[in-house]
C-alpha cells in the first residue's frame, strides 16, 4: 500500500494566505479613513499609485522566476506591501519616491531571497528605510493635519503625485520631530506653542492609532496572529517611557501615552510586528522579540537621529528572530532540553 507523503502543517479550514490577506488589508480601512480625514486624499492616492506599481513588480519578478502569475498574483501579498508601505509614507508623496519604495520591497527585499516565505526582512519597512536614508527631506514632508492647514482637494493629491513640480506643498514638523528637536521648552510650552499637538500625542496622529489599534483587534478576533508579539512591544515602549519620564522638563522624551498615540506606534504594533514571515515563532520568542522591538522604538526616538523609529526597530529585530527561535523552542516532549550544554 502506498501511503501519501504530505509535510505539515496539517490545517482545515477556511484560512488561507490570500483570505489572511483580505483581512489584513480590510483591517487597514478604518486608518486609512482617519488619515484621509485628518491630511487629505494624498494616502489615498499613494495607495492606487503604489499598489499598481507592487502588481507589477511581482507580475515582473515572477515572470523572470518563470513562476504563474495567476497562482501568486491572487495571493494579495503585493497589494498588503504597498498598502502597509503607502501608509507609512508621507501625504502627496511624488510618483518617483512611491515608486521607488515599492520596487525596493518587492524586487530586493520580497523576491531577491525568493519570494512569500522566504524573505528574511519585513518587505514594507525595508523599502520605508531606503527612501529615508536615501531621501530624508521627502519622507519627512507631512502634510498639516486638519485645523492647522488647509487640506488639498482629489485633484490636488493627484497633481501632487503625478506632477509634483506643480504642486506647492504645504508641510509641517510632526509631533515627534518637534519633541527631538525642543531643547529649551517644557513640554507644557512646547504643548502652548504648537497646535498640531493636540490633547494628546498631535492632531490626527492619535485618532490614527486609535483606528489602527481597533483594526487590529479585529485581527485578533478573527485570529490572524496572537496577541503576543504586539502586546510585548506596547508593554515596552511603554514601562520605558514611564522609566524615564521626567514630569515634562525640556530634555523629556515624552510620556507614555505621548507613545502609544504618536508616529506609527499601533500601526506597527499590530500591522508590521506581527509578519509572520520576518518574525519568531515560538510564544516566548514573540514576547521577547516584541519588548526588544519596543524599547529599540524609544531609544531611537528619544536618542537616534530619526523621530520616528518603528521601521529600524523591526528590521534590526528581523536580524535576531531566528536567534531567539534558536533559544526559546519549546521542549520536544518526551526529550531533555540540552540546548547551551557542550
Amino acid at each position: 500500500m502506498t501511503l501519501m507523503r504530505i509535510t505539515s502543517p496539517h490545517a482545515h479550514g477556511p484560512m488561507s494566505t490570500s483570505r489572511v490577506m483580505q483581512n489584513v488589508l480590510l483591517a487597514t480601512i478604518p486608518g486609512i479613513i482617519v488619515l484621509t480625514h485628518f491630511f487629505g486624499f494624498g494616502t489615498l492616492v499613494n495607495i492606487f499609485w503604489g499598489s499598481i506599481v507592487a502588481v507589477a513588480c511581482e507580475a515582473l519578478a515572477l515572470t523572470l522566476r518563470r513562476r504563474p502569475l495567476g497562482f501568486y498574483l491572487k495571493d494579495y501579498s503585493a497589494l498588503v506591501t504597498a498598502f502597509l508601505l503607502c501608509i507609512a509614507l508621507p501625504p502627496y508623496s511624488p510618483w518617483w519616491l512611491i515608486a521607488v519604495g515599492i520596487a525596493s520591497a518587492i524586487l530586493l527585499a520580497k523576491h531577491l531571497y525568493g519570494g512569500l516565505g522566504y524573505n528574511p526582512f519585513n518587505p514594507a519597512m525595508a523599502g520605508y528605510v531606503i527612501l529615508l536614508i536615501s531621501f530624508p527631506i521627502q519622507m519627512t514632508a507631512w502634510a498639516p493635519p486638519r485645523g492647522v492647514g488647509e487640506l488639498p482637494g482629489l485633484l490636488e493629491a493627484l497633481q501632487a503625485c503625478f506632477v509634483p513640480s506643480t504642486f506647492d506643498a504645504v508641510t509641517m514638523a510632526t509631533p515627534l520631530d518637534l519633541m527631538k528637536q525642543n531643547n529649551s521648552l517644557l513640554l507644557e510650552d512646547l504643548w502652548a506653542q504648537n497646535a498640531q499637538f493636540g490633547r494628546w500625542a498631535g492632531i490626527g496622529w492619535e485618532w490614527a492609532n486609535i483606528a489602527f489599534l481597533a483594526g487590529g483587534a479585529w485581527l485578533l478576533y478573527q485570529r490572524i496572529f496572537t496577541w503576543h508579539a504586539p502586546v510585548a512591544m506596547l508593554a515596552s515602549l511603554s514601562l520605558m517611557a514611564a522609566l524615564f519620564y521626567d514630569g515634562g522638563s525640556s530634555a523629556s522624551g515624552g510620556s507614555p501615552l505621548f507613545h502609544l498615540l504618536s508616529g506609527a506606534t499601533m500601526f506597527g504594533a499590530f500591522f508590521i510586528v506581527t509578519d509572520p514571515v520576518t518574525s519568531t515563532v515560538s510564544v516566548r520568542g514573540r514576547l521577547i522579540y516584541g519588548a526588544l522591538i519596543g524599547a529599540l522604538i524609544y531609544i531611537i526616538r528619544v536618542r537616534g537621529n530619526y523621530p520616528d523609529a518603528v521601521a529600524f526597530a523591526v528590521l534590526i529585530m528581523n536580524f535576531a528572530a531566528p536567534f531567539i527561535d534558536h533559544y526559546t523552542q519549546p521542549r520536544t516532549y518526551g526529550h531533555r532540553d540540552t540546548r547551551g550544554e557542550e
